[in-house]
């Protein structure tokens, strides 16, 4: 018999103080309790964990034998592990631990085990409302270190100081791996992933990549951003031209892939490119909704304010300054009050570079006729609000061509001379692009022809 399942004998003078705890201990487990279910909760905080910690999920699976070795029959012994690779900071994600909370509060349950009670939750929240409900309904709870009874006063206070040391213990290892994270990011070393166009390296060392056309296509973007001044312009000119853009698998073998919107926003605002290391860029901003949950969300920061920026950290593509040149375009060309936005369909010339007297920007009214109309954005909330005056497109555009045509009519010849020169270093541009895909095309299938075994 262990220790555990001693029967009570505060009677006996010559029993050990420990071993009458023990026994005082075991005597909380009434039939009431045993009429009820016994639940075993298993849980693990990630599935790496999961996987590679076998001892630990072995042990939380052989509290089964525990149970029934406190007079549980084994059909009524249950074990919850919907919660494996689930961290025990909160519950709204863990299914189980909602399902025990039910379970607990409709009176099934006589008895809750785990490994430790930090299994259970690691936040004051959620282990105060289980074991509130435990008391209600006459559920005890066990670990390795005994039973514990929520109606029993003492009993209360161990559980309360156990809830307090799981959830400082949650706070004390992330609080330790984030000061190893900071620290070696202030070291320019930590790295998750790179982006395409550049190879980790062993030693974390970052290289450009060493494909030449992977190169090429970097640059490229980068040149047709400035020259065309869109992301959504550069999305239609590598579809148009079906000039794919590159990534290396896990394995390191590149994958050709349609170019989109997410891939090129993210090239065009990764400092890596201009040689710059960077850390926290984002972060989690926690507000609480309308129904009382609590949300996180991913917010950015403004560079300035990055924790940690070291500048020449890596090979660079473009310039630092070229690089907050692009920050500055890309939001410039987001639709807001205060930004220019991008040229959209319609015959208005000026849309979102014309500003109203009273500063705010005019955008464009086609009306029922299809006639473009300058006017203010300014919102009335009543009839009495002052109201900005508007015009016709139509006059101001002819006004705006005529003087443009006139400064532009001395250079003429000097801006033909360019546009043709620009038009035949595209030509080459691309005939350059063709000819490395074919030139790929033509090693990989040599190299398939090599590897295929003799007939």
């Amino acid at each position: 018999m262990t220790r555990l399942e001693t029967a009570p004998c505060a009677e006996n003078p010559l029993v050990p103080p420990r071993q009458s705890q023990s026994a005082a201990r075991v005597g909380k487990v009434a039939d009431c309790h045993r009429k009820r279910q016994a639940v075993v909760y298993v849980r693990q905080s990630t599935p790496q964990q999961v996987v590679e910690h076998r001892e630990s999920l072995a042990r939380q699976y052989a509290l089964q034998e525990r149970a029934i070795g406190l007079g549980w029959s084994a059909p009524n012994v249950m074990v919850l592990d919907d919660d494996l690779g689930q961290s025990g900071c909160g519950s709204s994600r863990r299914d189980g631990f909602q399902r025990l909370l039910v379970d607990v509060a409709q009176d099934r349950v006589g008895l809750i085990l785990a490994l430790e009670m930090s299994r259970l939750a690691r936040n004051s929240k959620d282990w105060h409302n289980l074991f509130d409900v435990c008391a209600v309904r006459n559920t005890l709870l066990a670990d390795e270190d005994g039973i514990y009874d929520p109606l029993d006063i003492n009993d209360r206070l161990i559980l309360g100081m156990k809830g307090i040391m799981s959830e400082m213990e949650l706070h004390v290892m992330k609080s330790r791996l984030e000061r190893g994270r900071r620290n070696k990011a202030a070291r320019g070393e930590l790295y998750h992933a790179v982006p395409w166009g550049y190879v980790l390296l062993p030693g974390r060392v970052v290289e450009q990549d060493p494909d030449e056309q992977v190169r090429a296509v970097v640059r490229l973007v980068f040149d047709k951003f400035q020259e065309l001044g869109s992301a959504y312009a550069v999305l239609r000119y590598l579809r148009r031209h079906d000039i794919k853009l590159p990534k290396r698998d896990s394995a390191g073998r590149l994958v050709w892939r349609v170019a989109s919107e997410s891939i090129l926003q993210t090239q065009l605002s990764h400092p890596i490119y201009a040689g710059a290391y960077s850390w926290g860029r984002r972060y989690w901003q926690t507000r609480v909704a309308a129904d009382g949950s609590i949300i996180r969300v991913r917010r950015s920061h403004v560079w300035e304010e990055w924790p940690v920026l070291l500048l020449n950290h890596v090979p660079a593509y473009i310039s630092w300054e070229r690089y907050l040149e692009n920050r500055e375009k890309l939001r410039n060309n987001t639709l807001r009050p205060t930004t220019k936005g991008t040229p959209r369909g319609g015959t208005a010339l000026l849309s979102g570079v014309l500003h109203c007297g009273c500063g705010r920007k005019m955008q464009v009214d086609y009306g029922s006729t299809g006639a473009a109309r300058y006017a203010c954005s300014r919102r009335r909330f009543a009839a009495t609000d002052p109201v900005c005056g508007g015009l016709a497109a139509r006059v101001l555009d002819r006004l705006v061509i005529a003087q443009l045509l006139k400064a532009l009519s001395p250079a003429a010849l000097e801006l033909s001379v360019q546009a043709a020169e620009h038009a035949c270093q595209e030509r080459t541009r691309l005939d350059e692009q063709f000819r490395q895909r074919v030139d790929r095309a033509v090693y990989e299938e040599w190299a398939n022809e090599d590897t295929q075994p003799m007939g």
